[in-house]
């Protein structure tokens, strides 16, 4: 990164970053519209029940990790779940051997939410996030965004 003799950075750089967020939250937004809309859901819980899939991270998983995937404290995980599991989504159990890990576990109307949340989530990509690229395009984005994770999760990893 090209730094100037005064320590700011080039607003080309921040422009670029500036894109990229505002792409993804414009994109965040239009997910969450499509999924609101046709299943009933918010994106935040399109992508727990996806973690929660037999083909997801985790199968089942614990509500700290949960929290930890998704960037939410466990007051916020708790209430998130709390809502899932009242719509008959998931079902929480205690961990055994430690009874202050709770596991959360996909129900059959979860499952069958989360289908019907995938088929509409893929055409809403189809549309917006495909759509306006080209194949070209498309693999230098997704080369890119592959890059920059990398990058900054090794980054993450060597923090405290």
């Amino acid at each position: 990164m090209t730094v100037t003799h005064d320590g700011t950075v080039p607003g080309d750089l921040l422009h670029e970053f500036g894109s990229l967020l505002g792409a993804a939250t414009l994109l965040e937004r239009i997910a969450n519209r499509e999924l609101e809309r046709r299943c009933g859901i918010r994106h935040v819980v399109f992508e727990v029940l996806l973690r929660l899939s037999p083909s997801g991270a985790r199968c089942p998983a614990t509500m700290g990790t949960l929290a930890g995937e998704l960037t939410l404290t466990s007051g916020g995980m708790t209430r998130l779940i709390d809502r899932m599991e009242d719509a008959g989504l998931v079902v929480r159990t205690t961990a055994e051997g430690d009874r202050r890990r709770q596991h959360v576990e996909l129900t059959d109307a979860g499952s069958a939410k989360l289908a019907e949340a995938l088929t509409v989530h893929t055409e809403t990509l189809a549309r917006h996030l495909a759509g306006p690229l080209t194949p070209t395009q498309r693999t230098a984005l997704a080369e890119a965004l592959r890059a920059l994770r990398t990058s900054a999760r090794a980054e993450l990893g060597a923090l405290p």
